[in-house]
């Protein structure tokens, strides 16, 4: 007698619904523009997965860099885990190792490097148990830039309204 689908093949494949966000970086969208994204993984201990899950991190001050061969990901706030004292506890600034491939570390190193552009995380997720960030190859707007950018996203709103016959 047959049986039914192993529990392996029956795990549904993960897609961009299938994620649990913990943090996002809005204010990078409205100061920066982003020109492209990269997914990371992200070196953790212990008790930072676990604050991380409870919800608590903060990235609005992170940014990442390229030192040598690897990615770091520096200022982002994970608060200690309320149950980890002493041994168990971690220090919320210090820096976290990013995972990336070896070719995309390179490419983007060389496009910050060449083009003066940043790399600001945007979103801090789980995606199958896996703790992910979100890293965006950014160029920073000027105010009139910002501005400019209001306008046409209100009017886009507008016209959408428009269409749709509200006001």
């Amino acid at each position: 007698m047959a049986k039914g689908p192993t529990r392996a093949s029956a795990r549904p494949r993960a897609t961009d619904d299938d994620r649990k966000i913990v943090a996002r970086n809005r204010r990078a969208r409205h100061d920066y523009e982003i020109l492209d994204t990269v997914e990371a993984g992200i070196v953790l201990l212990g008790s930072e997965v676990k604050s991380l899950r409870e919800g608590k991190a903060q990235v609005r001050d992170a940014y990442a860099r390229v030192d040598g061969d690897e990615m770091w990901l520096f200022a982002m706030h994970i608060p200690p885990w309320v149950y980890a004292t002493g041994f168990g506890a971690h220090d919320p600034e210090r820096r976290r190792k990013l995972l990336l491939h070896r070719r995309q570390i390179i490419e983007l190193a060389n496009r910050v490097a060449r083009d003066g552009l940043t790399l600001v995380p945007l979103t801090l997720y789980f995606r199958d148990g896996k703790a992910k960030i979100e890293i965006g190859l950014a160029r920073g707007r000027k105010t009139y830039d910002k501005r400019h950018a209001l306008a046409e996203r209100d009017a886009q709103r507008d016209e959408q309204r428009s269409t749709f016959g509200r006001y």
